[in-house]
């Protein structure tokens, strides 16, 4: 009864601390849109003044930024876990929160590469179902049709949060042991990290991929010179 008792406990601080974490990476810690658009076109080289430009982009340049995005996120990670994990228990309910806070951000960057931004409600409702096909749960868009954002937003949180809560639980009882885990928990953030990277970069390459056989769109070299803004 009391193992039942504890575990029920932690698996709930661990739902709140990432909840909170990816509440705030959303909402105070926001990746802005402008600013990453600018760092697109200068760290990597796109020939692009905005988001829908990057639909010229070719589809193999995505995916290596992409990809070197999710990287620079499981170093990150990894290194946040390794830090903490001096800690053992103690210190794993607080990386928690900047563990959710690091994969939030990371969708939202992977959201930008493929050309999404998240202004509008409906932008907003596609980050967050991009969120929970990084998590493993699926939010079908006949859910989205039947609520509001102010409602469909918390309960997708919400789901994430379960779906999260218990996977990190089930994983993090080494982290009872200081020891084992400093190791355990740069081991832990790497692979959650890489996995949800994985699983967001797939969902918005799809749905980019989709936009742009719609609209006919072929791809183009980076040097190419492409079609200004108010064109498009």
């Amino acid at each position: 009864m009391a193992a039942t008792a504890t575990n029920s406990w932690l698996i709930q601080r661990v739902q709140n601390a990432f909840q909170d974490g990816i509440i705030r990476a959303y909402d105070t810690l926001k990746v802005d849109a402008d600013r990453y658009l600018a760092h697109l076109r200068h760290a990597h080289g796109l020939p692009v003044d905005s988001f829908r430009q990057i639909f010229y982009v070719h589809p193999n340049i995505l995916d290596s930024i992409a990809d070197q995005t999710i990287s620079a996120a499981v170093k990150l990670a990894t290194a946040e876990g390794v830090g903490l994990g001096l800690g053992g228990i103690f210190t794993a309910i607080p990386d928690i929160g900047v563990l959710s806070a690091i994969t939030m951000r990371m969708i939202q960057k992977l959201s930008l590469v493929y050309g999404f931004e998240y202004s509008t409600d409906e932008e907003i409702a596609e980050l967050w179902i991009a969120a929970a096909s990084a998590a493993g749960v699926n939010m079908g868009k006949d859910l989205l049709e039947k609520e509001v954002i102010e409602r469909f937003v918390p309960r997708v949180i919400e789901r994430i949060t379960i779906k999260a809560g218990a996977e990190i639980t089930e994983k993090w009882v080494t982290r009872m042991v200081p020891l084992i885990s400093c190791i355990a928990g740069g081991t832990l953030n790497y692979y959650f990290v890489r996995q949800w990277g994985r699983r967001a970069k797939r969902h918005f390459r799809d749905r980019h991929m989709r936009i742009r056989r719609r609209d006919e769109l072929p791809p183009i070299d980076e040097r190419a010179t492409l079609p200004p803004s108010s064109e498009m």
